[in-house]
């Protein structure tokens, strides 16, 4: 009696204290931990703990004890107490979705704490099926349907292009979605369809769709639209030349583009069919006009373009090889008949020259290959001719030198003319050295060691004629004998000159003492007095004599 009245005063006394609910969301398939009181600590004066479902206890641990399932139902074999009193629910499905309640017994008090659990599963993947074959502009179209299956709670489904969302409109994007729940596992699955109406922009636009953090693999459509607009392209390589051909293309604008074309080439129609190029070969300056491509089924729809052909003509006279004799002259003519601009360069034997050549009066030098290059933007056209200036050769200049060593001479024969002349000597020497022949002009060097004194002859000659000319040559031992005696003579240079000053000073005074005889004797012839002849004669006899003394005299002086 004494035990039960204190059982019933205790069971009186009890306060229950029922704390606020939490939620646990835990995975489907997984083992779920339900925390007792929020994962709190255990009180110090804990008794007993006990968990609990709406249909019946679970398990229960009293202090210090290993907990004891006192479950019957399907959680027998799947629950467990975790140290910290957390309840341990294995293989989780969507049954266990309920409130289950913690009961802590401490000291006098007795607390209970409830949780929610749900449970969560994501999608096992996203695909879209039921696809388009194309979209059409302007025309709403079902796209395709996107699926996601064994969800809890059901997904939300999202459509996606070009990996932005896709919003419903109700008019260009409609959106329809639905969810089926499996009778067995609870979970749900999710279609959504995507009614959409294509643009132009979308032909290479990558559609997807997702739920969660799941996005399907993108696709893509091939969007179709009527031709609205065609053009007319000319392909070529910079500007059109004569002898070029030109691929003229018609591009449209439609999806699928049209496979058929009429070109319109001066006024002739030329229908093209499976290909969208039509290519004019070996144009003309005559091939310059209108030129169009339309399609065949529709001749209002054309584009159009101009082409001008560009040309070049030229001409060159003289041509070939052209033989003129030296001093005559050349008359040449150019001429040019183009679309553009020209640009004209002349060469000569492969060198530039810096502007036409005039040949007023040829020379040997004019002689050579000329070209001309005329070029207007890549076309260029060109033309030569080769001239050769003849003439019967003529020596120019001979000369003699003494060589370096003072023991031969250097006789040199400068020639021109043309063929090239051959120069010969009318002498043998050694050395003979002969100047490449440029321009018509040659030079031909003969040493030779002569003995005697010589007139040689230099004689050019080619098959036009010939041209001598002739150079007095003096021996060496002559000259050497001059050099000495002019050497051993030096000193008195100086008196020789001065005598022959001084005697040519006494001969002016004996010629005019001689003429002043002369005309006093014929003065006294004249006389009328009476001196004889005598007298006169032997004075004059003594003056003649010492003329003569004085003349040899001076001779004399001369010779010294």
């Amino acid at each position: 009696m004494h035990f039960s009245g204190c059982l019933c005063a205790l069971l009186v006394a009890l306060v229950y204290q029922v704390s606020g609910m939490d939620t646990v969301i835990g995975l489907y398939g997984e083992t779920i931990e339900v925390p007792c009181n929020n994962g709190a600590p255990k009180p110090k004066d804990l008794f007993m703990t006990k968990w609990k479902y709406d249909d019946g206890d679970l398990l229960t641990q009293l202090k210090d004890q290993d907990a004891s399932v006192i479950a019957t139902d399907k959680y027998k074999d799947r629950v467990s107490m975790a140290e910290n009193s957390s309840l341990l629910i294995a293989a989780a499905t969507l049954k266990d979705e309920k409130t289950f309640t913690c009961m802590v017994v401490a000291g006098a008090d007795i607390s209970e704490y409830p949780v929610k659990l749900l449970i969560h599963k994501a999608p096992t993947g996203v695909e879209i099926t039921a696809l388009a074959t194309e979209l059409e502009i302007g025309k709403p179209t079902q796209l395709g349907q996107c699926s996601t299956s064994d969800a809890n709670p059901a997904a939300s489904i999202t459509w996606f292009k070009n990996k932005k969302p896709l919003v419903a409109d109700g008019k260009g994007i409609i959106i329809s979605s639905k969810v089926k729940v499996d009778e067995v596992t609870g979970l749900t699955t999710t279609s959504s369809i995507l009614q959409y109406t294509a643009e132009k922009g979308d032909t290479a636009a990558l559609f997807t769709c997702g739920a969660l953090n799941t996005l399907s693999s993108p696709v893509s459509f091939t969007v179709t639209y009527p031709t609205e607009r065609i053009s007319l392209h000319v392909i070529s390589k910079g500007p059109l030349m004569e002898g070029a051909n030109v691929t003229l293309k018609c591009k449209a604008d439609g999806n699928p583009p049209p496979t058929s074309f009429n070109f319109h080439i001066l006024g002739k129609v030329v229908k093209v069919e499976n290909s969208d190029s039509y290519t004019v070969t070996d144009v003309t300056r005559e091939s310059t006009g209108e030129y169009k491509c339309s399609i065949i089924d529709n001749a209002k729809m054309e584009d159009s373009k101009n082409i001008t052909i560009n040309y070049l003509d030229m001409s060159l006279s003289p041509s070939g090889k052209v033989m003129k004799s030296f001093g005559e002259g050349l008359a040449l003519t150019l001429q040019t008949h183009a679309s553009g601009e020209l640009k004209v360069s002349w060469t000569k034997d492969n060198g530039k020259l810096d502007s036409r050549p005039t040949f007023d009066k040829l020379t040997y030098s004019d002689s050579g290959k000329y070209e001309v290059v005329v070029t207007m933007g890549p076309l260029i056209k060109k033309a030569s001719f080769e001239l050769v200036v003849e003439g019967v050769p003529v020596i120019r200049r001979v000369a003699k030198r003494r060589g370096e060593d003072g023991q031969h001479k250097v006789l040199t024969c400068e020639a021109e003319g043309s063929p090239k002349p051959t120069v010969a000597w009318s002498v043998n020497g050694t050395s003979a050295d002969e100047s490449p022949y440029v321009n018509g002009k040659i030079t031909h060097k003969l040493t030779i060691v002569p003995t005697v004194n010589l007139t040689v002859v230099c004689t050019v000659s080619n098959e036009l004629g010939q041209d001598t000319r002739t150079i007095n040559v003096s021996t060496l031992f002559e000259e050497v004998r001059m050099d000495k005696q002019d050497s051993s003579d030096e000193g008195d240079t100086t008196k020789l000159v001065v005598g022959v000053i001084v005697g040519l000073l006494l001969a002016t005074v004996v010629v005019g003492l001689a003429y002043w005889l002369y005309m006093k004797k014929s003065k006294q012839g004249s006389w009328k007095t009476g001196e004889k002849e005598d007298g006169s004669t032997e004075e004059s006899k003594k003056l003649e004599e010492k003329i003569e003394e004085k003349l040899e005299e001076n001779s004399q002086k001369v010779e010294v």
